[in-house]
């Protein structure tokens, strides 16, 4: 599938070349008006039938959160910073890959039992270690700004769980993905694969000014918090009232930190979903945000919807998403724009 490809590219916010590259060979052939814009994000168009005027704008970011090289040690090893949302507790020991030449590294730190703290490190006090023995046989290989991703496999767990980096929002690429080479659709599908979300939804905010819709749904992948309580009993152990649980259905949001959802098109979301027979779960915590914070924003306000893929552990390098959340979350699109009007809307 498509998702294993996407992400398996690199593509840390402000470099996101390689991804852009996957996206434009999986939808050639079926949309029009192909553009890249300035920030490199991509816009394009689905032509509808006929049928009804109206403009929907998809949109799924295409970066992902990372790392920049920001200097060379004495001894070789690399100082570095983080580019979007990082847990630093996870960082200690992990694979990496750096620059355009996928160099690869371990993030290293004090050793536990030299570690008498036993406090979890800061990223300020980490370095990537390339099994360099010193800064000149690091130059000329890597150099300050050079991005760094996590070096990660996609991969099937069990029948339906797949796992990969990046489903923060290669899922929603996939999807969007999918969409385009699916329809016909009543309605003109404007497709935008944006970038740089993840430092502050820049992206978004030029393509939708440039697209114009009438209304713009965001596909994304977003946390599941189906994970164990460390304070509950161990025939207990799942964390009361979670934000949305993985196999449940897609998630639409009620409200974020960046937006407040229309409710009219939240209903009609509601609506298709029920009449479809697709499970979903409405996603009320207030943690995050996606480019829908900026979309709802532009040419004076624009109706704007949230759809997502429940993902446990994103922004690490090993999510995990349910197959069924995938293939329920694509119907409820493609439903959606099978029966969305201006009457549904007003």
């Amino acid at each position: 599938m498509i998702l294993q490809e996407l992400s398996e590219a690199i593509g840390v916010s402000g470099s996101e070349d390689a991804v852009r590259k996957v996206v434009l060979s999986a939808i050639d052939g079926h949309v029009q008006n192909v553009r890249i814009d300035p920030l490199g994000g991509v816009t394009a168009l689905k032509p509808g039938t006929g049928e009804r005027s109206l403009r929907v704008m998809l949109a799924a970011h295409m970066d992902e959160i990372g790392f920049m090289v920001q200097g060379i040690d004495n001894d070789g090893l690399i100082r570095f910073t983080n580019i979007g949302g990082i847990d630093d507790r996870i960082l200690p020991g992990l694979r990496v890959k750096i620059g355009a030449n996928h160099i690869p590294g371990v993030i290293i730190w004090t050793p536990i039992h030299m570690n008498k703290d036993q406090n979890a490190v800061k990223l300020s006090a980490l370095r990537i270690d390339i099994g360099a023995s010193g800064k000149d046989e690091v130059a000329g290989k890597i150099k300050p700004g050079d991005r760094i991703a996590f070096d990660s496999r996609f991969m099937a767990l069990g029948e339906k769980m797949l796992r990969g980096k990046a489903f923060d929002d290669r899922a929603g690429c996939a999807l969007l993905v999918d969409v385009l080479r699916g329809g016909p659709y009543p309605v003109d599908v404007l497709a935008a694969f944006t970038v740089q979300e993840e430092i502050g939804l820049r992206g978004a905010l030029v393509a939708a000014r440039a697209l114009a819709p009438d209304v713009a749904l965001v596909l994304e992948g977003t946390t599941a918090h189906d994970v164990p309580d460390p304070k509950a009993e161990a025939d207990d152990a799942i964390a009361v009232n979670p934000g949305c649980r993985v196999g449940d259905g897609p998630a639409l949001t009620v409200m974020d930190r960046s937006m407040i959802v229309n409710p009219t098109l939240l209903a009609f979301l509601r609506a298709t979903a029920d009449s479809a027979g697709i499970p979903y779960q409405i996603k009320t915590q207030l943690g995050g945000g996606t480019d829908g914070g900026a979309i709802h924003l532009a040419n004076g306000g624009t109706r704007t919807g949230v759809i997502s893929v429940p993902c446990r552990y994103i922004h690490s390098p090993a999510a995990l998403l349910h197959r069924d959340d995938y293939d329920n979350t694509l119907r409820l699109i493609q439903a959606a724009l099978q029966q969305m009007t201006q009457e549904v809307l007003r």
